[in-house]
């Protein structure tokens, strides 16, 4: 006989969770008591949000679910924030939610929340169990949903009085997830499609890749001599030193990078979405008159031909089919030139554009591609100072990078945290500016609590940048709740018990940098940009002067 508490705990067990994120709460009492002694580790947050974002960011890196428990009302509300960052990422993930007692249901209790109503729209299945002993058939189809198909966020909402019940009932096994294979047809047709076109350009990105998975499409690339592009924040899906990579798909993309993907001839997209970032808001490929061969493969059966119509629409692992498109025949066909001038394209980008000030993010993020280890890892949330580690850093192997491809701020932190805890011996180092830094910065007391070493840059600028940056191309010179004040960051850091450094001098970061490694505990160097600085390509003063021209 076991209470609700220790039934799901030991389900966690089973499906190998180590580590769960919480912010605890009343209303699951009986869980805190079930993982006291589960051997799982559970990593208490500041708030609900930071917890969801690094159970995201655990998905990332695990290719697991990612746990996280948080209490009802205002704590699950807290939360959705990690949960749309899950369902537009295609993160698997399981939120668990405290809920009022069975008996008090529909009479508005105190933090009542219907939770299928709330997060219907949100995640891909949401559930309430009013039963204790069918947790562990409830708990092993969280699981299997969260990983199959497109991986996603799943919520399980949990009545305090159901939790604390004591019943007997037998564990559930470990979940068995069914992958789409492809067929020796598809790779033939591939191949065929491949050897008509004369300007290919291979998309590779979405969920369900591994390291095997990326050397799979390195072997596939140099074999056929193809450009291969990633969409939004997935440049690590191939070696960015590999002479065919070409760059990345997003926001800011390289100008000579978007005129290809207009120019190619076919497009080979396995895994990703072709969605309005990867096309700038769908001017790049017209939905209603593509003018290309389209060959689109992804997890899930419902996404080629959600937007754009493909001559070969492909249900497959993503992993599984580059393996057997690494392993099958085919030869380049006469596009050595054409996948030349995309790595040619791609480098030229790479050259520092210089910005103004004292301190220049494009020699920083420069210096940092040059000196850290090949797996190093890098978390980001939102902001134009984001651009510059997009466009300047090199991403070398597999799951170096991580971030939200639904534009996310706050999440850069948090999921620098959770990347620590999970890889304690390599370097991670989070990206951060000022207004996204401030929306999880009280995280830094999970960090020291649970001895998440990471070094967060912290890009200071004075001003919510990338609004600001809209703002005054639409209303010049009018500037309305964009700039924001900020405390001394490196002072901060020092208060939380982590060490803290400023850096107003490019030539100074590298020892700034070197310290921060060495003290071997959260740390925060504050880069103090120019007031101008605004993005890779533009200054404050130069975008106010377009916007006003084009009054």
């Amino acid at each position: 006989m076991r209470h609700g508490g220790a039934i799901l705990a030991e389900q966690l067990k089973i499906q190998g969770v180590t580590r769960v994120f919480s912010v605890p709460g009343e209303s699951f009492l009986a869980a805190l008591d079930g993982l006291y002694e589960s051997g799982i580790q559970n990593v208490v947050c500041r708030q609900e949000g930071g917890a969801s974002m690094m159970a995201e960011a655990h998905g990332k890196l695990a290719g697991r679910p990612g746990v996280a428990f948080v209490t009802r009302g205002p704590g699950a509300t807290n939360a959705s924030s990690g949960l749309h960052v899950a369902m537009q990422d295609s993160t698997p993930m399981v939120l668990f939610v405290g809920q009022i007692a069975r008996g008090h249901r529909d009479r508005e209790a105190f933090q009542e929340v219907d939770y299928r109503q709330f997060f219907g729209g949100l995640v891909k299945w949401v559930a309430e169990v009013d039963q204790t002993e069918r947790l562990p058939e409830y708990i092993a189809r969280a699981f299997q949903m969260a990983m199959s198909g497109r991986p996603g966020p799943v919520v399980l909402a949990l009545p305090e009085d159901m939790l604390s019940a004591v019943v007997d009932v037998a564990d559930r096994p470990v979940v068995q997830v069914a992958r789409a294979m492809p067929d020796a047809g598809d790779i033939s047709r591939i191949l065929e499609m491949l050897g008509r076109a004369e300007r290919p350009l291979v998309v590779a990105g979405g969920p369900g890749w591994s390291t095997q998975a990326a050397l799979d499409l390195k072997q596939f690339a140099q074999r056929m001599d193809l450009p291969v592009a990633v969409p939004f924040r997935r440049q690590d899906y191939l070696d960015n030193d590999c002479p065919h990579y070409a760059g990345d798909l997003g926001v800011g993309m390289n100008p000579a990078l978007a005129k290809r993907l207009q120019q190619a001839d076919l497009l080979l997209v396995i895994g990703a979405r072709v969605g309005d970032i990867l096309t700038n808001g769908y001017e790049l490929l017209d939905p209603a008159d593509l003018g290309k061969v389209l060959i689109h493969a992804h997890p899930s059966p419902d996404e080629p031909g959600h937007v754009y119509a493909p001559d070969l629409a492909i249900a497959s692992d993503s992993a599984a089919l580059i393996a057997a498109l690494a392993d099958a025949g085919g030869q380049a066909g006469g596009w050595a030139d054409w996948t030349a001038q995309a790595r040619a394209d791609y480098e030229a980008w790479q050259k520092p554009k210089e910005t103004p000030g004292p301190v220049k993010m494009e020699q920083v993020v420069s210096w940092l591609a040059e000196h850290l280890p090949p797996d190093a890892i890098l978390t980001n949330g939102a902001g134009n100072y984001a651009a510059f580690v997009h466009r300047y850093y090199r991403y070398r192997g597999y799951k170096t990078q991580v971030a939200p491809t639904s534009g996310s701020m706050g999440y850069g932190f948090p999921a620098s945290i959770a990347a620590k805890l999970e890889h304690p011996d390599r370097t991670v180092i989070c990206f951060a500016g000022d207004g996204c830094f401030q929306m999880t910065c009280n995280e830094m007391s999970t960090a020291i609590q649970h001895g998440a070493a990471v070094i967060v840059i912290v890009v200071n600028n004075g001003k919510y940048g990338t609004i600001r940056m809209h703002q005054e191309k639409t209303y010049p010179g009018r500037v309305s709740g964009t700039m924001i004040a900020n405390p001394d960051f490196a002072a901060l850091a020092r208060a939380y018990g982590g060490a803290g450094y400023t850096v107003t001098r490019t030539e100074d970061f590298p020892a700034a940098f070197a310290e921060a490694r060495r003290a071997d505990v959260l740390s925060v160097i504050e880069l103090q940009l120019d007031d101008d600085v605004l993005s890779t390509g533009m200054t404050l003063s130069e975008t106010r002067a377009l916007g006003e021209r084009s009054k």
